[in-house]
This record gives structure tokens, sequence and C-alpha cells, in this order.
């Protein structure tokens, strides 16, 4: 049962109604992790605004894909691997692509991803330099580090709250 409610677009905040609507239009409805964040308009704002950057980035779609489903597996966030298996496939991820990334295997994004949350990102001076030797540079592995950020957020809200999850679900 869900510990914290997703708010109804009609008593969301103003502010809050105005990046809903943008998601909605982008999405074709709000999913539940943004009408539960909603009910912090300043930690809805700082999502998307992350995000949005994020997307502006070094990592492409699939990689960031790649970094949500590792993270997401690590912290055992039912939500966000339901989503992100969806925009993972979307992204261009096989079934198989998927369930590596999940696993940390996929390529060396994932392995990063694992380790930095494995470690709480503090990782050995031989994992990172695997990384480097793995083709990752320095804005990448930086990138990784903040997209792993923005899923820790979603991944521990979602984990919380115990969202009702509204994508197909997949198993933890």
């Amino acid at each position: 049962m869900t510990r914290i409610t997703a708010l109804p677009f009609e008593q969301a905040s103003a502010s809050a109604q105005a990046q809903l609507e943008g998601i909605r239009k982008g999405l074709g409805f709000i999913p539940n992790t943004f009408a539960t964040l909603a009910h912090a308009p300043a930690a809805l704002s700082g999502y998307l605004a992350l995000s949005q950057a994020l997307g502006k980035g070094t990592l492409n779609a699939k990689a960031r894909e790649v970094v949500a489903l590792a993270s997401s597996q690590v912290n055992g966030c039912e939500y966000c691997l339901a989503a992100h298996t969806l925009f993972a496939g979307k992204a261009g991820l096989s079934e198989a692509d998927i369930r590596s990334a999940r696993d940390g295997e996929f390529d060396a994004v994932a392995r990063l991803t694992q380790q930095v949350v494995d470690s709480r990102g503090r990782l050995s001076d031989a994992q990172l330099q695997a990384a480097r030797e793995a083709g990752l540079s320095d804005a990448a592995i930086v990138e990784v580090v903040a997209n792993v950020a923005l899923m820790t957020l979603t991944n521990y809200l979602n984990n919380l709250a115990e969202t009702d999850v509204d994508f197909p679900p997949v198993a933890v």
C-alpha cells in the first residue's frame, strides 16, 4: 500500500502543475513518481532541471537508461525498473541488453554505475582506471555519478513511498 500518495493534479501547487503538465505533454500521462515528487515542488523542479541538463550531456539516451537500470537494480526500486525497462526498450536496448544492464554487465557504464552505487562512490584506483581503459572520459564518469544521483532520488523516494507502479511491471 502506498505510504505517500501521488498528489492529484488539482491539489498540486501552481508551479508543480505547470511542471506536471509538461510531463503529461511529453509522456502522455503523469507518472505516479512525478505526482509524488509534486508534494515538494522544489524537489520536482530540481529533479526535472538535472534530468534536462543531463539530457544535453556526454551520455546518450541509451547510456542514461543503462545507468537508470543498473542503479535501480542495486537499489531495489520496482517502480524505476518498470519505467526504465520501458524507456530502455525505446532507446534501443533489447531484453537481453536490459537484463545485462540491470546486472551491471552490459558495458563500462553499467559496471561503473553498479560500482558507484555499491560503494557509495568510493571506487578503488583500479576500478576508476578500468573505467577509463574501457573508454570512459572524465566527463562521462562525472555524468554517470550525476545520473546515479538523479536515480537515487527517485529510487529512494519510490522505495519509501511505495509508489504505485503505473508502467508494465518487471521482476526486481
